[in-house]
């Protein structure tokens, strides 16, 4: 009978602790990829316009200063493919880096992929709508070959070419309103908001770091609804976590009753 007490306080720990959550999988995380740290944490220094993030960032000065080139060698990738891109519609790309590379704020938008280079990417991202507006406004007039620019270029050069048969035309031609920019260029990556920066609602490219991160409060919310955006749809996705913690005090509640059946 005493055995049988004894495993029965020990399975009752265990389904304590099936039951109480830990760390919020989805805040204050980086992705599995290519020049992401394994984990978020404050950096001395960040180049220029990945600043923001230095005070917990998921991303290196290195890769910072390479994204801020103009062909940046974390992945080869050329922004002047058809022709030198103004510096006022550049300055967005680099930002768009600095959130993908540095950001642990990301991790509601988080899927999984079988790349070679990441296991991990972004998935609709509600992004506020000034940043798509004023991507779109400073690069309606800078040329581009491609609408999405994930996949699909020629690569023979060693770089990012604009595949055979493609030309070269304004971006306004190629992506006719801000969401089109923001959830076609990266393989629906971003998902245009209809919210506004400072609204808690839409993660922001821009920030200015001495009011702190507005993206903390966004992954929080989103994070607390159990699955993203509305665009994404899956409200089964809190059932089934639900079914998966219910599962342990069943099997737990069983053994125990074994266990007392055997030994009392």
């Amino acid at each position: 009978v005493a055995l049988a007490l004894v495993l029965l306080a020990l399975l009752a720990l265990l389904a304590a602790g099936a039951v109480v959550p830990g760390k919020e999988p989805l805040l204050n995380v980086c992705m599995d990829a290519k020049h992401h740290k394994r984990q978020p944490g404050p950096e001395g220094k960040l180049y220029d316009q990945c600043s923001p993030w230095k005070d917990n960032a998921c991303c290196t000065a290195n890769t910072t200063l390479e994204a801020h080139r103009d062909q940046p060698s974390l992945y080869n990738f050329n922004w002047n493919h058809c022709g030198a891109m103004p510096e006022k519609c550049k300055r967005h790309f680099i930002q768009d880096s600095c959130l993908y590379e540095c950001s642990p704020n990301l991790g509601p938008w988080i899927e999984q992929v079988d790349s070679s280079w990441r296991r991990q990417r972004i998935l609709h991202v509600p992004l506020c709508k000034e940043d798509c507006e004023e991507w779109w406004e400073d690069c309606k007039d800078a040329l581009t070959c491609k609408d999405n620019w994930h996949k699909g270029w020629n690569w023979a050069t060693g770089g990012n070419r604009c595949p055979w048969g493609t030309v070269c035309r304004p971006f306004s031609q190629v992506f006719p309103r801000p969401k089109d920019l923001c959830e076609k260029i990266w393989s629906s990556s971003f998902q245009y908001s209809s919210e506004s920066r400072g609204s808690g609602r839409c993660i922001q490219m821009w920030f200015d770091p001495a009011q702190g991160n507005p993206n903390v409060a966004v992954a929080r919310f989103y994070a607390g609804r159990g699955r993203s955006p509305p665009a994404r749809g899956d409200n089964a996705a809190p059932e089934s976590a639900r079914a998966e913690l219910a599962r342990p005090w069943s099997v737990l509640l069983l053994l125990a009753l074994v266990l007392s059946w055997g030994w009392g």
